[in-house]
């Protein structure tokens, strides 16, 4: 059979979800397109089912067929590459915003596509209460966006119809659709056209449930979309809300988390009636860099628990008696999964995965997702049974607060920079604070201080003294050595000092070797090699005049050169590793800043030297050698030299004290 082009129409399902996957796709007919009119759409459309719990949607491809394709003994494997060769355009959207048909799952019929995890934008509303025919105003933005759906449903039945129905505040961008038998009880776009911000009034029934939650899908390409986002909560009028969870009864028994908190947490009573870790330090918990704790006892056994922090995973702390989390600690984790969040208790045992409780033993755990932040609180008892596993809130620990990613099994993933722990034991249902912590320990905090000191500022400081500054003190001594010289052996050996007392104490903190550093710790350990190696071998340096000297002064400039350079290497690498972890990139821009300062001043110096002798018309084949020393002719620009190293040695310290308070910070 010879080979020819055919044009085909094909049915294909999309499972309830909107959800289609091309390994899964059933084709369900095939036409010839000679069968009906190419230009009679509705036709080819008739020719496919259309069932209760799939939508079959039209394509159209070329494809291509050959004999050997036919002649295939293997009906399956033939309809699996007939589909992977026609198939591989998506179907088509809905630009006009009449998407009726995911009244029901608010999933755009977007082929294969899958929906984003983490939402950014946000539903917001004028009130937090309503009574029958209210006008709400809801609103939403955030990054620019082409398709919205938005509609109320009942807070306790999410997957319920629409409730109530809505108005328009802008009919040229937005519209009103019917969902079910409610008129206009859903809106979304009129176009594609790029928006950042839609208002809408949701009118509520005279027949609403007692809580009412906003869900929007937003589309922000074809691709690029996150279905229903959980928008606010409201409530009717004497209906209790849930700001933070009220206790009704002494006794604690086990719930499912409900997105009852409407707004974020408040950090006025801390250190009041509120037991509180913040991070940065008096942060506001709304903010999109606070991470928050609180604890306030609400009884005599009972203690209400409110965390948030900024994350597209997970937000968690932990309870422990020593600094090293792991030790059977008691850990709480917010997670949050598919517009979900997921309240769970573990124990933290070494660095395996966390052991869950089937049962969280706790109650009124409400949640919340907005701006970027996961909210969560519960209540739990103040004592457990020891089977339970649960530590008793009224002893001294250390608190640990941590966040990281989820996997799309829920399956979350180790913290990517270090925790947040507290500088020593609290009993939380003590006397009321408001305190910080960090999330470098005090020992890494040191070594990264004390290598910054010798490694941006010593040493690059002897250095440009030894190369530039020889004859700038000529005729002066200080104990009986030139200036100069003296100079550089002191700042060169208060830089092997720093550097030695630096080396230990990453060991001190670890116990020994780390595994978790990259080449971090291996070049480190080159470095102070080299930094040792260095006074050694002054300490035998030929005389002047002696032949060996040339050698000498090679072997010393390239072991010092070389010790420099990865000096630089490790602290960039260092920055950034989970125990200190520097803002980023900031850090990095600021690192490049410190280099290219120091090479501009030692380009500048070299240029102002060649410029001097070339005034003079002194310049000598043997003039350029590593170390020797400047001609007389340089020393005319004493007063230049002089005034370049006041300013590299002011700009050398501001950098120091920039990273020294970024260190202090973290």
């Amino acid at each position: 059979m010879l080979d020819k082009l055919e044009q085909a129409v094909v049915c294909i399902g999309y499972g309830s979800g909107g959800d289609m996957s091309l390994l899964h796709a059933q084709p369900r007919q095939h036409f010839n397109l000679k069968d009906f009119d190419t230009k009679d759409k509705s036709s080819a459309a008739s020719l496919c089912e259309r069932g209760e719990n799939a939508t079959w949607r039209i394509q159209l491809r070329l494809c291509h067929t050959s004999s050997v394709f036919l002649k295939m003994e293997s009906p399956g494997v033939a309809l699996m590459l007939w589909v992977l060769a026609c198939l591989s355009g998506p179907s088509t959207g809905f630009p006009n915003g009449k998407v009726t048909e995911a009244c029901k799952t608010m999933m755009p019929l977007h082929g294969h596509s899958l929906p984003q995890r983490f939402p950014r934008h946000t539903v917001e509303v004028n009130v937090t209460e309503f009574k029958p025919g209210d006008r709400v105003k809801v609103s939403l933005s955030g990054p620019l966006f082409e398709g919205f759906f938005l509609q109320a449903r009942s807070a306790e039945n999410l997957e319920g119809p629409a409730i109530g129905s809505f108005a328009l505040a802008d009919r040229k961008r937005s519209q009103v659709l019917t969902c079910g038998r409610v008129k206009n009880s859903a809106v979304s776009h009129t176009s594609k056209s790029k928006k950042s911000h839609l208002d809408a009034y949701w009118i509520a029934p005279r027949d609403a449930p007692k809580r009412i939650q906003f869900l929007v899908t937003v589309v922000e390409k074809f691709r690029v979309f996150w279905v229903k986002i959980p928008g606010p909560t409201i409530s009717q009028s004497n209906t209790p809300t849930l700001a933070t969870p009220v206790v009704t009864e002494v006794t604690v028994g086990t719930s499912l988390p409900v997105s009852h908190l409407t707004q974020p947490f408040s950090a006025l009573d801390c250190g009041s009636n509120k037991f509180c870790v913040r991070n940065p330090s008096d942060c506001d918990p709304g903010a999109r860099n606070c991470f928050f704790l609180s604890f306030k006892r609400d009884h005599v056994d009972l203690i209400v628990v409110e965390m948030s922090g900024p994350s597209d995973g997970y937000i968690a702390f932990a309870l422990s008696n020593d600094q090293w989390m792991g030790g059977g600690d008691d850990a709480y984790l917010c997670i949050s999964d598919s517009h979900h969040v997921d309240i769970k208790t573990a124990s933290l045992t070494g660095r395996a995965y966390p052991e869950f409780d089937s049962e969280p033993a706790l109650d009124e755990m409400s949640w919340r997702l907005a701006d970027g932040l996961i909210q969560c609180s519960f209540r739990r008892r103040i004592h457990f049974p020891a089977l339970q596993g649960r530590f008793n809130l009224d002893a001294n620990y250390y608190i640990f607060m941590a966040d990281g990613e989820v996997s799309e099994g829920g399956m979350i993933h180790k913290h990517y920079r270090q925790p947040l722990i507290t500088d020593g034991k609290f009993n939380v249902t003590g006397p009321a604070k408001d305190i910080g912590g960090s999330r470098s320990p005090l020992l890494i905090k040191i070594h990264g201080a004390l290598m910054f000191v010798a490694w941006m500022t010593t040493v690059s400081i002897g250095v440009i003294v030894a190369r530039f500054f020889k004859p700038v003190w000529p005729n002066s001594l200080l104990f009986g050595e030139e200036i100069w010289f003296q100079v550089h052996r002191a700042l060169m050996v208060m830089t092997v000092l720093l550097t030695g007392a630096s080396f230990i104490l990453p060991f001190l903190y670890r116990g020994g070797w780390s595994d978790q550093a990259g080449f971090h710790p291996y070049l480190g350990c080159t470095v102070m090699a080299l930094a040792i190696f260095q006074p050694i071998m002054a300490g035998f340096r030929p005389p002047p005049q002696a032949p060996r000297r040339e050698i000498f002064n090679w072997l010393h400039w390239s072991t010092g050169t070389t010790a420099r350079i990865l000096a630089v290497v490790v602290i960039f690498l260092g920055m950034d590793l989970p125990a200190l972890n520097l803002p980023d990139p900031w850090d990095t821009y600021t690192m490049m800043g410190f280099v290219a300062w120091h090479v501009g001043t030692d380009v500048l110096l070299e240029i102002h030297g060649y410029c001097l002798i070339h005034k003079v018309q002194v310049l000598e084949d043997d003039r350029i050698q590593i170390l020797q020393s400047i001609t007389t002719a340089e020393a005319q620009g004493h007063t230049f030299k002089k005034t370049v190293l006041f300013i590299y040695i002011s700009g050398n310290v501001a950098f120091l004290i920039t990273f020294l308070t970024a260190i202090i910070k973290v």
